[in-house]
């Protein structure tokens, strides 16, 4: 399935059913008057957040979402049949803004929640509203009331406990595919993963928690550069980030550096990014050459007063180290999802 995480889509609520122009004809009821009904109201168009959702693809190729328009109204002072609302099913974390301003209309961060995009039109009032002591035989009626219209711009925020940083190829999704079901494409060259993952992550008895492999980072991802700022609106609604480092990469040797690099990009990107609390680690210890570098970078990262985690996402030495870090802070910021 391709993951979709942002689309322009226009709505447009149902218009409301024209009010009727009618006269009460029966035998033995002279002059009977007016009876036209009302018209019918127009669905709205809602948009509604359900788990069973992944990514925003059905809309990329439904841009334009209409709810059907109210019925006419009828003679007897018969109102016209109101329309059905048209609801559209979103991912949870869908953030509706209006395409025009920017502003944000609606975030639908909890499974159930909806929010009316466009607003169906109420029906036209039929003539016989109109009768009155002085003017008892109406010919006219109202038209029924457009639906609202707009454009909408929605955009997905990935709902995860842990969200894994790094350089591209560190090994965050050899990560998630230890620790998870979730089986990421893994492969040797820059940019394996090009959409976000999602993986459920049970360890011992502690509550179930989630982790997004979000794709790598690179120097200038603020700005677009790599796969740039396309994913890291998805860090922004993780409780942990768990920083993965790789110094097994000739042009990327130096812990420390990589670690000051992808910080730097998360906070030109998003300043309160750098209040979430992050667990730094330091993956592939199972080569000879990161092996013997390892006490080294620990020191180094002491120094600067952090503690660094030193695991192998390849045979899952230390990752038990890393998971129950996790749980600890998920468990003392309530954040654990349920």
């Amino acid at each position: 399935m391709k993951f979709v995480d942002e689309v322009k889509v226009y709505v447009r609520g149902g218009h409301g059913g024209a009010g009727c122009v009618s006269f009460r004809r029966e035998k033995f009821v002279p002059r009977g008057g007016p009876d036209g009904g009302t018209g019918g109201k127009g669905g709205d168009v809602v948009l509604r957040s359900s788990a069973a959702h992944r990514t925003l693809l059905d809309l990329k190729y439904r841009q334009h979402l209409f709810a059907k328009d109210g019925g006419r109204g009828s003679g007897n002072n018969r109102t016209g049949r109101s329309a059905p609302d048209l609801v559209v099913d979103v991912p949870v974390g869908t953030v509706v803004r209006d395409f025009e301003t920017d502003e944000v209309l609606a975030d639908l961060d909890r499974p159930g929640r909806t929010y009316i995009a466009a607003a169906g039109g109420i029906g036209g009032k039929g003539n016989a509203h109109f009768k009155t002591s002085t003017h008892q035989t109406p010919r006219f009626a109202q038209e029924g009331m457009e639906g609202q219209s707009r454009t909408l711009g929605l955009e997905l925020k990935l709902l995860a406990d842990v969200g894994l940083v790094g350089f591209p190829n560190a090994g965050k999704s050899t990560f998630i595919t230890r620790v998870s079901a979730a089986r990421p494409k893994i492969a040797d060259y820059p940019f394996t993963t090009l959409a976000p993952h999602l993986g459920v992550v049970r360890h011992g008895d502690a509550p179930d928690f989630v982790v997004a492999d979000i794709p790598g980072l690179i120097t200038g991802a603020h700005e677009g550069m790599g796969m740039g700022i396309q994913f890291l609106r998805h860090i922004e609604r993780t409780s942990i980030v768990l920083h993965i480092i790789d110094i097994s990469d000739e042009a990327r040797p130096d812990a420390w550096e990589n670690y000051a690099a992808i910080n730097t990009e998360l906070k030109l990107y998003d300043p309160t990014l750098m209040d979430k609390p992050q667990i730094a680690s330091l993956n592939k210890i199972d080569l000879p050459s990161v092996r013997e570098n390892v006490k080294k970078t620990i020191a180094q990262f002491a120094e600067k007063g952090i503690m660094l985690y030193p695991f192998s996402a390849a045979t899952g030495e230390g990752l038990p180290e890393i998971l129950n870090r996790i749980i600890t802070i998920l468990s003392t910021t309530d954040s654990l999802q349920t």
